[in-house]
Formats: structure tokens, sequence, C-alpha cells
């Protein structure tokens, strides 16, 4: 099986089969996600200094910061999915 990278802004991307999911950084749960990684140090930001828009959180623990709308990574998993299929 091949691996399937999901663009997530600015030349960033992340296997799409290792994302268990994608939530928003303003909710309490998101909020207290990002503050445990980074304590845990498992936090990458890939936001390159913009606003935080979507936290994806990974089957590994880490949890991965990005620019882009959360529907836009929804969608592009979700064409990813149908082109599996």
């Amino acid at each position: 099986m091949r691996a399937t990278l999901i663009n997530i802004g600015f030349g960033n991307a992340v296997v799409a089969e290792r994302i268990i999911a994608v939530i928003t950084p303003m909710s309490a749960s998101g909020k207290r996600i990002r503050e445990e990684a980074k304590e845990n140090e498992v936090l990458i930001d890939a936001t390159h200094g913009r606003k935080t828009r979507a936290i994806i959180i990974m089957d590994s623990s880490h949890v991965i910061l990005s620019a882009m709308q959360p529907e836009t990574i929804a969608n592009r998993l979700a064409s990813h999915d149908q082109t599996e299929e």
C-alpha cells in the first residue's frame, strides 16, 4: 500500500492514513490538546507564522497546527477516500 500525502499548506504534507481528527483551535478541547502536545513535545507548528485555523491529530500522538481551514483539509481527505475506493 502506498501512503497518500495531504497538503496542509505552505508546502507541508501529512500522511492521510495516519490522521485521526481535524478540529478547530477555538474549542475548549482544541486548546487543551494544543497545550498538552506542547508540554509533551509532540506539537508541530506548520502555520509559518500565520493564524492557526486547524489542529490535526495523528495516530502517533503528534498534533499538527495548520493555517488552512478544517473544511479544506476534510475535503482533501474525502477526495482521497473516494479515489481509494
